[in-house]
């Protein structure tokens, strides 16, 4: 189902604003001496108008729908549009991106040298617009396009700010990335080979039931798609862009990246691997699962044997990510609920936990946890905030990671009790991984430094994250009603006929959109 055309472009606005605001830092050299006051303004500027006019626009007594649609026309000769929209996970997604992005500016001011401040703060405002555009895109070539984009804000980001080993790390991520997109291209290429107007041709903006395509080449498709997500998410075996990336770029880098861009990964799952190809999703569905089951392992064993605390977070975020995955291709609606709730749960906590391990590493001067110990008696406010942060990290009730891994857990113990149990595991493997490194880095003798503990900005910006936090623990049922139905729909390709091919409701040809608007 779709929604009106709304008077004015909200959407398009919401994605040229940041944009904006990064031209002006870019190329106005008056401005560059304000180039972080003018992105904090203007991040905070996108984020009220995405809840006063987006979040207000939007029809929440049908959020399974695409609303707020845009369509203008591209690429005529192949059926390519710049189509925008929202349906409920597309709204939360942006919300948690347009909520972060002001936090990091506020948490990276005085990271940064003045010399490189234009910069830094430019390619953020840069990398939110692009994030924006494509939660909203409901073009799969548009969709390819914003995917690569993405690709040069951060790499951008990771290579020029950050620690020693940055370039290579930068290097490392742009070669993942640009393997994940060129696999998608196959794919997009594919898919456009075999559309309703054949070679030559045609709609991107497609009904897959017009397809037709044979079981094998649609499995073919879906893994070519998946493979670039599951770059993306993280997940194992391909996830290993993620520890070095994490360890050298800033931490502001790492949040946006793992907080928001890695979602893509998941979204992407959801909002195309499930719907375009049913059949293929439902026959790879078992060897997904043993992989995310083995993430959830995998990533929390390597978090626990981790002295860089950069890297312990880039690790449980490959758990997390197993979590996430296992809920959507377990195939139940209480699940897929979870696993969405999960994603922008996850994104708040990962936030909190990169930010905390900077402000503690510009205190001590590194993020080894073997350089530190009885820091708790020097800085209790930052101590106890990490021990929050760590806390809604592993689940614990109250906080904002428990419903989420809950209703994954039991959603996906209902139809798959083995992958559930061994999930389980994961979640006292998490424990370890946090309150171990909480142990060391802040219990024991006084050190000898003397340290200030966080000041009203660092402590602002994580009350703001720990709000968060609390809210998604108390009451998470404003997300959850938002999100359940686009849930209920990505559960029922679990129950479709294998061989039937089904459509993606937001991705349509131009003339199915004019018989629907008749």
């Amino acid at each position: 189902m779709q929604s009106a055309t709304p008077a004015l472009p909200w959407l398009s606005i919401l994605i040229l604003l940041p944009l904006l605001g990064a031209l002006i830092i870019a190329l106005v050299k008056p401005f560059a001496k304000t180039a972080k006051l003018i992105a904090l303004v203007c991040s905070i500027l996108v984020f009220a108008v995405f809840s006063a006019v987006i979040f207000g626009s939007f029809n929440f007594a049908d959020p399974g729908s695409v609303q707020l649609i845009e369509k203008y026309a591209w690429i005529p000769q192949i059926g390519a549009s710049l189509a925008w929209g929202v349906n409920g996970m597309g709204l939360v997604m942006i919300a948690l991106a347009t909520f972060l992005v002001p936090l990091v500016i506020g948490a990276s001011w005085n990271d940064l040298d003045k010399a490189q401040e234009r910069g830094y703060f430019a390619w953020i405002l840069a990398l939110e617009s692009i994030m924006i555009a494509l939660f909203a895109a409901r073009d799969i070539f548009l969709f390819y396009i914003l995917f690569e984009a993405m690709i040069v804000p951060m790499y951008f980001l990771i290579g020029n700010y950050g620690g020693k080993e940055r370039k290579h790390a930068a290097m490392k991520f742009l070669l993942y990335s640009l393997f994940g997109g060129l696999i998608m291209l196959l794919g997009v290429i594919a898919i456009f080979l075999e559309g309703p107007g054949g070679p030559g041709g045609y709609h991107l903006e497609i009904l897959i039931d017009g397809l037709n395509l044979p079981a094998q080449t649609q499995l073919w498709i879906f893994v070519a798609f998946f493979i670039a997500f599951a770059i993306k998410a993280p997940m194992w075996p391909v996830h290993t862009w993620l520890p070095d990336t994490t360890a050298q770029a800033t931490a502001g880098t790492s949040t946006l990246l793992v907080g928001v861009l890695d979602k893509l990964g998941t979204y992407g799952m959801i909002a195309i691997c499930l719907p375009l190809f049913p059949a293929a999703a439902k026959q790879a569905a078992p060897i997904i699962i043993a992989l995310a089951i083995i993430s959830i392992l995998w990533g929390a064993l390597m978090a626990i044997g981790s002295d860089n605390l950069y890297r312990l977070v880039a690790y449980t975020s490959v758990s997390h990510f197993g979590f996430i995955v296992l809920g959507i291709f377990s195939g139940s609606a209480l699940a897929i609920t979870g696993a969405i709730l999960y994603m922008v749960a996850h994104g708040v906590g990962t936030a909190g936990l990169f930010l905390i391990v900077r402000f503690l590493e510009l205190r001590g001067g590194s993020p080894a946890i073997s350089a530190y110990g009885g820091w708790q008696r020097v800085t209790p406010v930052l101590a106890g905030i990490f021990l929050v942060v760590g806390l809604a990290t592993i689940a614990l009730p109250g906080l904002s990671g428990f419903v989420p891994e809950y209703l994954v857990l039991m959603g996906t113990y209902a139809v798959a009790p083995v992958p559930a149990i061994f999930a389980v595991i994961g979640v006292v493997l998490a424990a370890v991984y946090i309150l171990l490194p909480y142990q060391r880095i802040f219990t024991g003798a006084q050190p000898q430094q003397q340290v200030s503990d966080l000041n009203l900005r660092e402590k602002t910006v994580m009350g703001i994250l720990i709000a968060a936090m609390l809210m998604l623990g108390f009451y998470p049922q404003p997300v959850i009603t938002v999100i359940d139905p686009v849930a209920a729909q990505t559960a029922s390709v679990f129950s479709m006929n294998p061989g039937a091919v089904q459509e993606d409701p937001a991705l349509e040809t131009p003339e199915s959109s004019e018989g629907a608007n008749k």
